[in-house]
């Protein structure tokens, strides 16, 4: 068992003011943001990858694979590693050992030493996001939590965004190294300037032994789950043998680990901390949809725009970027506000349901939609997500304090990039169905008897034999592929286009979820300057 004594808080310790708090924000912003914009900024570089090293695409999709998995795994268990080695001490350390994975990524003779150094820096990684949160909780008097929430906020929308326009950049002008290379200089900035002026938190709970089994339970569980999110696509889910085992030890273990941790004396992760907070569980809820959305939208987008409109990946990101930066101009604000007593649920409300209306709109474009159809409704995706993100991760941990915030914000980490991995593997699964599904209706036009499928074949033919001057017999298979090529294509917009329906679907649903929240007053008091 886990013996966990609280000890008495640190005289020394005062709320940081001046100079000193701008650079520690600053410093968990940037190594948050480090973590997440290595969650995509490799997807543009996996056909550099896979020429370079000589992998398939399949063995070079293990480059994301087994990041995430690292990820998702340690991100709850953040709260209990602090605790174990000193919150200060674990912080540096992840840092380190991601700067550190990132060089050997960038030197990796091999595409299967590549995947062993990104399962490290995703063990790094995974630290940095709810470590960096608690840190920034802890720098800030209570009453002035609104805005920590809204520089945070920040860095959640701006890293998974940032992280392609970066990638298509370094790869263009550069080469795939230095989609890794680029960490190194920041990670030891971040770690030099976490070891200058981050000190332990005010409370320290020093560990006695280890609930190896909890930990035990919580890595089979969890890597399980998140290896079939991953893979189980590509392997046509359970017609895999080893899908369908994976998934029977993923709910099996992790339905043993919740019964553990509730009946363990110290858990590595006190999910009890639910019970402690009236509404961290519907605010895990709205962060696994947020989640959801974000990265499933992200995952969509820049599929539709590079494989049909023929955007480069460094446009895309481009295009973007606004999106991003819209959520940053106004989270601060936001944070502020909800300080002053502005109501989380009519902000999220809005949010919810402007971000409806975004993929409801993405949900309309055509095959002549330009770089300039989606400016304003990506700056809307960005307000969206501001209105969304603030309320939601102060909700979170609103009237708790001590460990307990350590424990929501792993949680609640946690809980959003399962709630993306989700997003990402369900949304790619049922573009494949829909894409079936509108060939299918489109084949059924074409006909013998269709007078337009007719009269599009023999403008096609005519085409050919004038200008290429092929065969009657040639102009003939020409016409057939062509049509083939336009019914794959066509295929593939429809789909993608009820992808962002799904999401704006999943969104309106959500929004009754809004109607369950109370808030008390010690809630209250830590959401506006009353505290």
């Amino acid at each position: 068992m886990t013996s966990i004594a609280p000890m008495l808080p640190n005289p020394a310790h005062t709320y940081e003011t001046g100079l000193k708090k701008v650079i520690i924000t600053l410093t968990v912003i940037v190594s948050a943001m480090l973590e997440l914009i290595d969650t995509t900024i490799v997807n543009v570089a996996l056909t550099q990858i896979s020429g370079n090293l000589g992998a398939s695409i399949e063995d070079v999709a293990w480059v994301v694979t087994s990041y995430a998995i690292a990820n998702v795994i340690v991100i709850p268990l953040s709260g209990f590693l602090g605790n174990l080695l000193g919150r200060r001490n674990y912080y540096i350390g992840s840092i380190l050992l991601f700067t550190a994975a990132s060089l050997l990524c960038g030197m990796a003779p091999n595409i299967w030493a590549l995947v062993f150094f990104r399962f490290l820096q995703g063990l790094g990684g995974g630290a940095l996001l709810p470590t960096s949160q608690a840190i920034l909780y802890e720098t800030y008097r209570p009453e002035e939590r609104g805005k920590a929430t809204g520089i945070f906020s920040m860095g959640l929308v701006l890293g998974p965004t940032v992280g392609p326009l970066l990638g298509g950049y370094l790869v263009d002008y550069f080469s795939w190294e230095w989609c890794f290379f680029v960490n190194i200089p920041v990670g030891l900035l971040a770690a030099w300037s976490s070891y200058t002026f981050l000190k332990e938190p005010k409370v320290k709970h020093a560990v006695g032994s280890i609930d190896w089994t909890g930990i035990g339970l919580l890595t089979v569980g969890i890597g399980s789950l998140q290896f079939i999110l991953e893979r189980g696509e590509s392997k046509d889910w359970f017609e895999t043998p080893y899908i369908t085992w994976f998934t029977i030890i993923a709910v099996v273990a992790l339905l043993a680990f919740v019964w553990w941790e509730l009946h363990t004396e110290e858990p590595a992760v006190d999910l009890r901390v639910l019970a402690r907070s009236n509404n961290l569980a519907i605010a895990a809820v709205l962060t696994f949809i947020v989640g959801y959305g974000l990265y499933g939208s992200l995952f969509v987008f820049p599929v539709f725009v590079q494989r049909l409109l023929g955007f480069t990946a460094l446009l895309t990101g481009t295009v973007l970027f606004p999106s991003a930066l819209v959520t940053g101009i106004i989270a601060l604000p936001l944070g502020i506000a909800l300080q002053r007593g502005a109501s989380p649920k009519l902000l999220m409300g809005f949010g919810m349901s402007a971000f409806v209306i975004f993929c409801w709109y993405l949900g309309q474009q055509t095959m002549q939609s330009g770089a300039s159809n989606f400016f304003w409704v990506l700056l809307l995706r960005g307000v969206a997500l501001g209105f969304i993100f603030i309320p939601v991760t102060m909700l979170a941990v609103a009237g708790l304090h001590g460990r307990d915030i350590g424990q929501a914000t792993g949680l609640n980490n946690m809980v959003r990039q399962l709630g993306g991995s989700f997003g990402i593997a369900i949304t790619n699964t049922y573009i494949a169905k829909r894409v079936a599904a509108h060939r299918v209706e489109l084949l059924s036009h074409l006909s013998p008897y269709d007078p337009a499928a007719v009269a599009r074949i023999d403008a096609i033919k005519q085409a050919a034999t004038m200008r290429a001057g092929v065969s009657p017999s040639e102009s003939e298979l020409v016409a057939l592929k062509a049509l083939e090529g336009t019914v794959t294509i066509q295929s593939h917009h429809l789909a993608y286009m009820d992808a962002f329906m799904l999401i704006a679907l999943l969104f309106a649903l959500a929004l009754p979820l809004l109607f369950f929240i109370k808030i008390n007053k010690s809630e209250k008091a830590d959401l506006s300057s009353a505290h």
